[in-house]
């Protein structure tokens, strides 16, 4: 049985063995991050540097909001603003592993900086055991492995890395938070991905949809805060698709109603099949399902003759002129190896669509993601 007390005592000891005289680390907010910088704080106080990099694709308000929530925790916690290398290099990207990459060159390139500004040659990291998994199995780029698929931090960077919880899954990393005394808006933080939004404009990157994004996630994590789900968000793509002729029969015939199922034309969505990766096109199911249906439809398209992993039950339709689609997603897990979809009555998923048209114009419509993890992965890219 894991002992988090045990876990934090030993990760101490080996800390102070590396004789550490300045370290930085990057700090989101999310459970991961905070947990292995307090971990070192405890060791070197205030020769750890601590940053919350404000990339440009945080949640409305987040960038200060979690400087103010950790200043008790980290000290010396700064905001650094540095959206706009960011956006310079991402916007037009459309492919979800270059962006993943790209993300990750950036953001080191950043620390890199700061590394060098402040003298420090140490990096602190909250990469737990599935963020290498995934990278190392080429399901998603996460942009927090680095040593573990080979770069040499010293020679690409200037820093060492150290990354005390690295082999370990998210719910004994909530012990841990739970054994240091982080807040509770810490320890129970819904996970956050690092490029944070910038994933969930699925497709090419724009401003405009990044803010359509923004906005819708507000309203879905505001609406589902208290149900108790392990992850909840919005995604949102350009509302272009055509109709899939095989797949519409496969589900006619099957549930004897009149469904219409689409193929969405331009982004793809990535999840996962055996252990490898599926990239291919997110699907849409329009029609009348008995609602026990709609959590069950998906396996009838997610098969080993159909390459697609996000399967998405259309709610309401948006506003004539809108151009984006908005997907709400909303999983339950204790390790996110694998989730199962929250089951969500139709009634109330109407009423979240409902306050996402109303709120956000440029929406053309709103569905659900009925995937589990597998075949999807928990994030579309």
């Amino acid at each position: 049985m894991f002992n988090p007390e045990e876990f934090v005592n030993r990760c101490i000891k080996e800390i102070r063995k590396l004789g550490i005289d300045c370290a930085i680390a990057a700090v989101s907010g999310g459970i991961d991050s905070t947990t292995a910088a307090t971990i070192v704080y405890k060791v070197i106080g205030d020769r750890l540097k601590v940053f919350f990099l404000d990339t440009g694709f945080m949640r409305e308000n987040e960038p200060e909001h979690v400087v103010n929530l950790l200043k008790n925790v980290l000290p010396s916690i700064q905001l650094t603003d540095v959206k706009q290398e960011f956006y310079n290099e991402l916007i037009g990207e459309f492919d979800a592993e270059i962006k993943r990459r790209k993300f990750r060159s950036i953001f080191y390139r950043m620390l890199s900086r700061l590394a060098k500004d402040y003298g420090c040659t140490w990096l602190v990291q909250g990469t737990i055991a599935l963020d290498w998994v995934e990278t190392r199995d080429g399901i998603k780029t996460q942009h927090n492995v680095l040593e573990q698929i080979g770069i040499d931090t010293c020679k690409e960077f200037g820093f060492k890395v150290i990354e005390p919880l690295k082999e370990l899954y998210k719910d004994q990393v909530r012990q841990v938070a739970k054994y240091l005394g982080l807040p509770n808006e810490i320890v129970y933080r819904q996970p956050f991905p690092g490029p944070g939004l910038l994933i969930r404009c699925v497709g090419k990157f724009t401003l405009e949809k990044l803010n359509v994004v923004r906005k819708a996630t507000k309203i879905v994590e505001e609406f589902l805060k208290d149900k108790g789900f392990s992850q909840w968000f919005a995604a949102s793509w350009e509302d272009e698709k055509i109709i899939d002729q095989e797949l519409t029969k496969l589900i006619r015939d099957k549930y004897n109603k009149n469904v219409e199922v689409y193929k969405f034309t331009s982004v793809k969505g990535t999840g996962v099949k055996g252990n490898s990766r599926v990239y291919g096109p997110i699907i849409l199911v329009n029609g009348d399902l008995e609602e026990d249906d709609v959590y069950r439809v998906y396996i009838d398209i997610t098969t080993e003759d159909f390459d697609y992993a996000h399967v998405i039950y259309h709610i309401l339709d948006g506003n004539k002129n809108g151009k984006y689609y908005v997907t709400i997603r909303a999983v339950i897990t204790s390790n996110f190896m694998t989730a199962y979809v929250a089951k969500l009555s139709i009634s109330e998923l109407t009423n979240l669509a409902q306050k996402i048209i109303n709120e956000i114009p440029e929406v053309s419509g709103v569905g659900y993601d009925i995937s589990p993890k597998p075949p999807a992965t928990i994030e579309f890219e």
